[in-house]
């Protein structure tokens, strides 16, 4: 980014267009969910927000992020260490069964075997 382009207070990235399709479905989505952590934090990041937005945003998102709450800190918030290992639930893999779907390319079958 040049020295000219003023970022928007939180933003590391550089504002998408219009049609974005990442842009379109985080402002949809911010507007539906005015307090989605995920869509507060992508919209700050690439200055989608107006400036007064943004800067009220951008406070929540610091707050946040010193109580340890934010997403991309990769906390899960729930949970407790006591100690106990939950058993993983296995899959059970049903043995394949050899099926011909009929796209082999057999005999005289294939590119450029054709005759003129």
């Amino acid at each position: 980014m040049s020295e000219e382009t003023k970022l928007k207070p939180g933003q590391k990235h550089p504002t998408p267009t219009p049609g974005n399709g990442d842009r379109v479905f985080y402002e949809t989505l911010l507007s539906q969910r005015p307090d989605s952590v995920m869509a507060q934090e992508w919209c700050v990041n690439h200055g989608v927000m107006d400036e007064e937005d943004a800067k009220k945003a951008f406070k929540r998102m610091e707050k946040r992020k010193a109580q340890g709450k934010s997403p991309a800190t990769g906390s899960s918030g729930g949970g407790s260490s006591s100690g106990k290992k939950k058993k993983k639930k296995t899959k059970k893999v049903l043995d394949d069964v050899a099926v011909d779907a009929g796209m082999d390319a057999g005999g005289t079958e294939g590119i450029g075997t054709s005759t003129l």
